[in-house]
């Protein structure tokens, strides 16, 4: 059987409902979708958006007001959810969500992540890193799990984090900005090498730039593809060679965005 995730930065759900996203997920042929920066609690959102029918919905906001949040939507029922990944620091962060969908087959676990942007020199880069640390420690246990239950496992979202030269435009100009930092570009070389975990987009698409999923809605950043990568899928080995197609819906202009990122879509075959 076929599985399709997309997951996307919605920048405002409420924000994307009225410039097409519902639209959109309407259309969508996905089995799961993980929407990151919701910023929204789930009574502040429509029965549409909170409950779109046809999907199982579940949403962790932030408890910093109009702030992250993550929801998944899947077509079938999980066998679990969890909020967080057991740090207690970011337990009410709305960073972080996870189901258990059985399947016919192995099961599949799937994260929605929005991981902390960061800024240099600031308090935030610190609790990034802090975060980075403690997520490192749910990814062993996440891939250990599956390991020994024969289950895959699928992380998608924000990683707010820039891997290689060739996963945004204006790479020279950025090497000391947060999301490609050194440090920050090293923790994911360490993620996709000996911790087992590959980036699903960058293994279907080995030799390209991008393809970006995220442009500032400043300038002309998204007419001139100026854009970055940071929007990923990273599986577990097995499901990893699974997958068949990997497409960022990029919005045919300007115009027709409903968000400043674009969704990320890979279908497994599992």
């Amino acid at each position: 059987m076929s599985t399709t995730v997309t997951t996307v930065n919605v920048n405002g759900l409420r924000a994307a409902a009225k410039k097409g996203f519902l639209t959109w997920l309407e259309e969508t042929e996905a089995d799961v979708v993980c929407l990151q920066e919701v910023r929204a609690e789930p009574d502040q959102l429509t029965v549409e958006l909170r409950d779109p029918a046809g999907w199982h919905a579940f949403h962790a906001p932030s408890s910093a007001k109009g702030r992250a949040g993550v929801s998944l939507y899947t077509r079938e029922e999980p066998s679990a959810v969890r909020v967080g990944f057991g740090a207690t620091e970011f337990a009410a962060a709305g960073r972080y969500l996870e189901v258990d969908l059985p399947g016919t087959g192995p099961g599949l676990t799937v994260g929605s992540l929005y991981l902390p942007s960061g800024e240099v020199g600031t308090e935030r880069q610190a609790e990034k890193e802090r975060f980075m640390k403690d997520f490192a420690v749910h990814l062993g246990a996440l891939r250990d799990h599956a390991a020994e239950t024969g289950t895959h496992a699928l992380v998608c979202g924000d990683w707010n984090i820039a891997h290689q030269e060739a996963d945004l435009k204006n790479w020279r100009g950025n090497r000391k900005s947060a999301g490609f930092l050194p440090e920050e570009r090293a923790w994911l070389t360490e993620l996709f090498g000996p911790t087992g975990w590959t980036d699903v987009v960058r293994r279907l698409h080995p030799d390209v730039e991008g393809p970006y999923s995220w442009w500032s809605m400043r300038g002309q950043a998204f007419d001139n593809n100026t854009g970055w990568r940071i929007d990923l899928q990273v599986a577990t080995e097995a499901l990893a060679a699974a997958a068949t197609t990997a497409v960022v819906e990029r919005a045919a202009s300007y115009d027709q965005r409903w968000s400043d990122h674009a969704p990320v879509t890979v279908t497994y075959d599992i």
